[in-house]
Order: C-alpha cells, then sequence, then structure tokens
C-alpha cells in the first residue's frame, strides 16, 4: 500500500544478504582498498631515477679509490710502502666500524621536516666532498703526508658509510608497495653500476697522462723520479670532478624524493641490542661458513683490484693499457650480472659458485706471460667472476636467515645485523688482506717513485696479481662447498630478498 506524501516514511526493512553476496562485497572492497593503496604507493619514472642518482657518487669514488689510489701513494706521493699499507689498513678499518655505529645513530634520529634519513645524507654531503679532494691532494710537506692520507682515507671511509647506510635504507620509506619499493632497487642498482663504470673511466681517462713511460725518460739513474707539476694537476683536477658529484646528486636525490611520514614506524617491539644480536647470528653455523667463505672471496677480489694497475704499471710494459683492462673488467662485471641471474636460477647457487675460480688459472697465465692480449682476457674474465662473487652472498644470505628463523624465535632486528655484520666483516678482511699485501712491498724493497723497480718487487707484484688471490678463492670455495644449504621455508624469502638487501644496516 502507498503511503501519502506527506506522511513520514518507515525505514525500510532489508533482508540480510546471502553469504555469498557478502563474500562478494568483502572481496570487492578489499579489491577496491588494493587499488587505491597501489596507487597510493605508485612512485614516479622522476622518483625512481632521482633515487637512483643518489647511489652514483659513493660507486665513482669507491671505484676511483680501488684501483688508483695506491698507484697515487706509491708514484706521486712517494711515501713508503709500509705507510701506505697503514693508510689503506686504517681507512678500511674505520670504514668497518662506521658501519654499526651508522646504523645505531640512524635509527635513533627524530624525523625532521625533510625526514629522518635525508639529513643523514645532505649532512654528511660537505664533509664527504672535502674529505675526497684532500685525499688526492699533495700536502706541500713530507714528513707527515703518511698521516694525511690515513686521516682523510679513514674520514672518507667512515663519512661514505654515512652517506651509504642512510641512503639504502630509504628503500623502505618511500613507498608502503614491495613492487615499487624492489623497482627503486633496480633502479638504484643500475646507477651504481653506471657510477662504477664512470669513476674508473673519468679518473682513469684524466691521470692517464701521469704515469706513461715519458716520465721516466729523462731518468738516467735508477732512484725515486721527481713528482711532476702535472701529476699532481691532473690528480687534482680528477678528484675535483668526482668529488662535486657529491653535492650535485644530494640535491637531486633531495628534490626528487620525499619519506613517507608514517613509513619509518616500526611494525612491532625493539629488538635485542647489536651485541647480543651479534652472538646470535655468529653462533649460527650456515651463516658462519658462508661469512667466513667469503671472507677469503671478497679479499682475494679485493687484492687482484688494488694490484692490477701497480702490476700493469711496474711488472709489465701494459702502461699504455692500464685504462683499457680496467675498463674491460668493469664492463665485464657489468654485462654478465644477468647471466649470473640466470645460472644462479638455473642452476643453484653453489654451481654458481665455481664461476668465481674461471678467473684463476687466467690470473696464473697473466702472471707469467705478462702481455696485451692476455691481459683483455684476464681482464674480461676476471670482470665474471668478480660480478658472480658480488651476487653470490646476497642471494644466499636471505635463506641463511630464514633457517636462523625457523630455528629461533626473536624479535626484529636480527635481520638487519645479519646483514650489517656481513659488511663488517667483509671490510675487515679487506683492511688486512691489503694492509698485509702492501707491507710486503716494503719488505721486497719497493722504492717509491722509482721508474724501476727491484726484481724482487716484480716478483712480489706477480705472487699478488696470481698466487695470493688463488689461494684465497680456493680456500673460500671449499670453505662454502662443506657448508650445509639452509632450508627456504617458502616464497616470502624470494620476494623479500631485496628488500633485505636495500635496508640491512637500519638496525
Amino acid at each position: 500500500m502507498a503511503s501519502s506524501p506527506g506522511a513520514p516514511r518507515a525505514p525500510a526493512v532489508q533482508a540480510p544478504p546471502p553469504p555469498e553476496a557478502r563474500t562478494s562485497e568483502r572481496g570487492s572492497v578489499s579489491a577496491g582498498r588494493g587499488r587505491v593503496d597501489s596507487r597510493a604507493g605508485h612512485l614516479s619514472f622522476c622518483t625512481k631515477v632521482c633515487y637512483g642518482i643518489g647511489g652514483i657518487p659513493n660507486q665513482v669514488a669507491s671505484s676511483a679509490t680501488a684501483f688508483y689510489l695506491q698507484l697515487f701513494l706509491l708514484d706521486v706521493a712517494q711515501i713508503p710502502a709500509a705507510q701506505v699499507s697503514l693508510v689503506l689498513f686504517g681507512g678500511k678499518v674505520s670504514g668497518a666500524a662506521a658501519d654499526p655505529v651508522a646504523g645505531f645513530f640512524i635509527n635513533r634520529s627524530r624525523r625532521t621536516g625533510s625526514g629522518r634519513l635525508m639529513p643523514w645524507v645532505l649532512g654528511c654531503t660537505p664533509f664527504i666532498t672535502t674529505a675526497y679532494f684532500l685525499l688526492w691532494f699533495l700536502p706541500p710537506f713530507t714528513s707527515l703526508r703518511g698521516l694525511w692520507y690515513t686521516t682523510f682515507y679513514s674520514l672518507f671511509q667512515a663519512l661514505a658509510t654515512f652517506f651509504q647506510v642512510p641512503y639504502a635504507a630509504l628503500t623502505m620509506l618511500l613507498t608502503p608497495c614491495p613492487r615499487e619499493r624492489d623497482s627503486a632497487t633496480a633502479y638504484r642498482m643500475t646507477m651504481e653500476m653506471a657510477g662504477t663504470l664512470i669513476g674508473a673511466a673519468v679518473h682513469g681517462l684524466i691521470v692517464s697522462g701521469a704515469h706513461g713511460p715519458h716520465r721516466c725518460e729523462d731518468a738516467a739513474l735508477p732512484g725515486p723520479v721527481a713528482v711532476s707539476p702535472d701529476a699532481t694537476r691532473l690528480y687534482s683536477i680528477a678528484s675535483a670532478v668526482v668529488a662535486v658529484t657529491y653535492p650535485v646528486c644530494s640535491s637531486l636525490l633531495c628534490l626528487g624524493v620525499k619519506e613517507r611520514p608514517g613509513s619509518s614506524v616500526p611494525a612491532s617491539g625493539p629488538g635485542p641490542s647489536f651485541l647480543a644480536g651479534l652472538v646470535l647470528t655468529v653462533r649460527h653455523p650456515p651463516y658462519l661458513k658462508l661469512v667466513i667463505s667469503f671472507l677469503f672471496i671478497s679479499a682475494a677480489i679485493q687484492v687482484e683490484q688494488s694490484y692490477l694497475v701497480l702490476f700493469c704499471t711496474h711488472a709489465s710494459r701494459l702502461h699504455d693499457h692500464v685504462q683499457g683492462v680496467v675498463l674491460t673488467i668493469l664492463v665485464s662485471a657489468v654485462l654478465s650480472t644477468p647471466l649470473w641471474e640466470w645460472v644462479l636460477q638455473r642452476f643453484g647457487k653453489k654451481t654458481s659458485a665455481f664461476g668465481i675460480c674461471v678467473m684463476v688459472p687466467f690470473a696464473i697465465l697473466l702472471a707469467a706471460v705478462p702481455t696485451a692480449p692476455v691481459a683483455y682476457v684476464v681482464a674480461f674474465v676476471s670482470g665474471m667472476s668478480i660480478s658472480v662473487s658480488l651476487l653470490l652472498p646476497w642471494s644466499m644470505l636471505p635463506e641463511v636467515v630464514d633457517d636462523f628463523q625457523l630455528q629461533h624465535q626473536h624479535g626484529p632486528g636480527l635481520e638487519t645485523i645479519f646483514y650489517s655484520s656481513y659488511v663488517f666483516f667483509s671490510k675487515l678482511s679487506g683492511a688486512g688482506a691489503l694492509g698485509i699485501s702492501t707491507l710486503s712491498l716494503g719488505f721486497a724493497g719497493y722504492e717509491a717513485g722509482a721508474c724501476k723497480q727491484a726484481e724482487q718487487v716484480v716478483v712480489t707484484l706477480k705472487v699478488l696479481i696470481g698466487a695470493v688471490p688463488t689461494c684465497m678463492i680456493l680456500t673460500g670455495l671449499c670453505i662454502l662447498m662443506v657448508s650445509p644449504t639452509p632450508k627456504v621455508p617458502s616464497q616470502n624469502s624470494r620476494r623479500l630478498s631485496l628488500q633485505r638487501r636495500t635496508s640491512y644496516t637500519l638496525a
């Protein structure tokens, strides 16, 4: 019966929908909310590019120092090999010690108007720019040059860590969408690879004129050659070009990337302290064996990189090919990364580990037959081995963490301790390997700045470029092969592995 227009209407009573309809409604609402969240967490192309640009400076500087710092200290700064070993050891130890310290302070910092992590990146920029430039500056005094370079290399390594830790952890604060985080990380890794190539190429091209054979044409007697003003000028120009990437890239990062206010709130309660968590992690056998094996492997790679330029300069007639050999290594490493990703998925991680030892016979061949064709072949193969040696630990660590979590029930924080402690031990092993190997040059009679080195120095360089990396790589692979393979509990570890790799230092 129809009611009159002026009479108040009674609320209509509707029958409750059937369970199927309610389920469908909930599903549509959830799907709609998922679409909204996905749109809200979307990162623009500009944001991803600006985030990736932020990773360029450290890679540019690290690539330049890895290949050319030792040569600069010995032949341009002309400080004794024993002091060079202290410079390299002190700098690497400083970077290693700064990693957990950076995670401790950054995790306890308060949010500001520009975010919680961005102020650390911007605050480090002027100091790391200055430290890097002064690292390649030739002071007028000679007696305290060792102390000068130890100070600024230690400062640079520590500041680079305080720059990299918040930058890497920034991925977690960009968006709540895991797919967008992975996409931003892909942009970051691509830019970092480009930075590695740019650092070695630009620095090497600028300073190539400082180490040519022409500098010894007027040296009639053996012994140190006076440092050419052109050499110091070229290194100053190269350091200025690399240093300026820090303010430029940091400014683009700040302008194009914004932290999300609610993304930095922890999802659960506090976990154990760093020291307590470190004790727990090192007692986990799969992690301990993984760390020990890659300590040997990463140290071998660092020794190979550091002494390749010295070997080409003083133990062979490859002065004109230094730049080409270095670029061949880096290009090979970048281009072979997708291949090793496929090999990892197709044949497994332990099978892929044998790719590291591919460089062993070629490194020995280069020490025995130091010719240009052999050098380029060795550089290409070494780049492939370096690529898989850098890729493997970050692919195996998530499985080790999942295996640990299956056996232990602890609060949050241990995952980051696994990653930060691995970086700490890797830097420490590199410090020891480079310090001891450079000290061996001093024992062999290396004369800083000399055009022609003694035969004992040439033999030592051949050992450092061939026998030492070979023994360390084989030792690391033997330890890795005998270690048990952790069980992967679910597909989540594969999905979260990239996320862990971007936030390992924020504990």
